[in-house]
């Protein structure tokens, strides 16, 4: 059976895609300015050089990863306006960043359950609650430590559905 192309049709999902990550980048890019000029790590309860590995290292060179941030966020503005106009090279490197953001999206909720296990077992040790309060907030770290991951792996799924769609040789044909 032949296979038919539509030449010149515009799928709504590439558009409605670009768009929302057009959105998206600009956000995460504001949020990332505001944050390297606040500094809000420096208001942290624990000194940052006794933070162990990784997690102390991100803490210490915070302005570091806001920076790569921003230039994560403008790239994936510069290939959702590729995208909008159906440019084959956009279409690549937005995949080749859908890929990345999920690796930063497993990593970042490695480093959110290490922050909140560095910092709320600190709080704790220093406060002095009843067993009743200590065991309410205890179940309620662990339905946010649960929550926090469930939508990172839906996240990360929806990723990888884009860019499935993304390769699809419908899709592919647009940029032809």
């Amino acid at each position: 059976m032949p296979q038919t192309y539509n030449v010149g049709s515009r799928s709504r999902f590439v558009n409605f895609v670009a768009w929302m990550f057009i959105l998206l980048a600009a956000f995460a890019c504001e949020w990332a300015v505001i944050q390297n000029a606040t500094k809000p790590w420096a208001s942290l309860a624990v000194d940052p050089s006794t933070l162990p590995g990784l997690t102390g290292w991100l803490v210490r060179h915070a302005a570091w990863v806001f920076s790569a941030a921003i230039a994560l966020s403008l790239a994936t503005v510069v290939c959702a306006i590729g995208l909008l106009r159906r440019i084959e090279w956009a279409r690549r490197v937005f995949i080749g960043l859908l890929i990345v953001a999920i690796g930063v999206d497993l990593a970042g909720l490695w480093l959110q359950q290490e922050f909140v296990r560095l910092l709320v077992d600190s709080a704790l040790r220093q406060a002095t609650l009843t067993q009743p309060a200590a065991e309410l907030f205890g179940g309620a770290v662990t339905m946010a430590r649960v929550l926090a991951g469930f939508l990172t792996l839906v996240a990360s799924a929806a990723l990888v559905g884009i860019i499935r769609r993304l390769m699809s040789p419908s899709v592919r044909q647009e940029f032809a």
